[in-house]
């Protein structure tokens, strides 16, 4: 109830700008609130959010763009399509703050250092943007999310007056070493962000695209500008840490670790490739799970790539070890003779594996770590397969 009541109030004061010179009172702020990383996967890169603050008049919002309706028709399906809808929602501070607070997460804000004209020009934008036909918004996890609304809402309101240097990054990273900066690089987010997202994450993103972050436009907050008069000043008028982090122990177990996890499969597969090549046999039936699962993972890289509107999943060369026609291939190696030519593309797979470690070489694409005992056991595989088709 709170919330649609300081909604209502702060949307007043917006309507009623019209017929007085200034809605707020004086000591109003607005600020950038960012919020630390949490234990979820889509809470380990922070939150951003708009705050208007008018002690006087009773008025304490947030302008959140982070939040998406699970009851939503077809949200799976949209989801998986890159089609996910977000959308401006509202509430009070302090419901804020208690949530982040229960979460042990800490929150630090900085009150912008704006003029009466600036703020009524911020927080008309704001609730223009949080009514109904104007509040969802086509959500892409690089170019327009939570944490990007902040820079695009003030670059729409303050307009050519503002300024943000570019060197608040001194040192520029891929698109994927920003991810993997805020990860645990042995976990399986890792390793599901590495295997899913294409080479199109390992290009250096400018300075402006790194305030896909939360963290990035913190950074790029303190060093903005704001013409006035023809002179320069501050975007921030000053930092408060309204909440400071709790300590929480990682419940991954090293023992379920992807790297672990892949590494007794990888010894296995070698196990077993050793066993056959003392009893001068081939055990079919491992020949077609490696087969299977592998080409089902191609299949889902494939779609993700082709058949949705995600950006990041384009051009993935993961598929040079999970490739769709393995799926195919499977029930023809299951086979006590298969065709001749089943050792050509057993050669073919080889090839591509060596590809693969160019790719990785060469910087075009950047794979998981965790995946390496996986990929010399299939490379050791599929040469011993070869040689015995032979």
């Amino acid at each position: 109830m709170r919330t649609f009541l300081y909604s209502f109030l702060l949307l007043l004061c917006v309507i009623t700008a019209q017929g007085q010179s200034y809605p707020f009172s004086e000591a109003t702020k607005v600020s950038i609130l960012t919020m630390g990383p949490g234990s979820d996967l889509a809470e380990k890169f922070g939150h951003s959010a708009f705050r208007i603050n008018d002690p006087s008049n009773g008025i304490d919002v947030i302008y959140n763009y982070g939040v998406y309706d699970y009851e939503a028709p077809n949200f799976i399906l949209n989801f998986a399509k890159g089609k996910l809808l977000y959308m401006l929602d509202t509430g009070s501070y302090k419901a804020y703050e208690n949530y982040y607070g229960r979460q042990g997460r800490w929150m630090k804000e900085q009150v912008l250092n704006l003029n009466k004209e600036e703020i009524l020009a911020v927080a008309s934008y704001l609730q223009n943007n949080a009514t109904p036909e104007n509040r969802s918004y086509l959500y892409d996890f690089f170019y327009d999310n939570c944490a990007t609304k902040m820079r695009d809402v003030l670059e729409i309101s303050l307009g050519d007056n503002l300024t943000v240097a570019e060197e608040y990054t001194p040192e520029l990273y891929t698109f994927r070493q920003l991810i993997q900066q805020r990860l645990n690089a042995n976990s399986w987010g890792s390793l599901g962000i590495d295997v899913a997202l294409g080479s199109v994450i390992d290009r250096t993103a400018t300075p402006t695209q790194h305030q896909f972050l939360p963290d990035y436009v913190y950074e790029a907050t303190k060093v903005a500008t704001i013409k006035r008069n023809g002179k320069e000043e501050p975007l921030l008028l000053k930092e408060n840490v309204l909440l400071t982090n709790k300590e929480k122990k990682s419940g991954l177990s090293f023992l379920l670790s992807p790297f672990v996890v892949f590494g007794v499969i990888g010894l296995l597969i070698l196990y077993r490739t050793y066993k056959d090549s003392k009893t001068k046999t081939r055990s079919r039936y491992l020949d077609f799970v490696l087969l299977l699962i592998t080409g089902v993972a191609g299949v889902l890289l494939f779609l993700l790539w082709t058949a949705t509107d995600h950006t990041a999943t384009a051009n993935n060369y993961n598929m040079l070890w999970a490739l769709p026609l393995n799926l195919f291939m499977a029930f023809v190696l299951v086979k006590k003779s298969p065709p001749s030519w089943a050792a050509r593309y057993i050669f073919f797979l080889i090839v591509l594996l060596t590809l693969m470690c160019m790719h990785w070489i060469t910087g075009v694409q950047v794979f998981a770590p965790a995946l390496i005992p996986l990929l010399i056991a299939l490379m050791v595989r599929y040469v011993y397969v070869l040689r015995f088709l032979k």
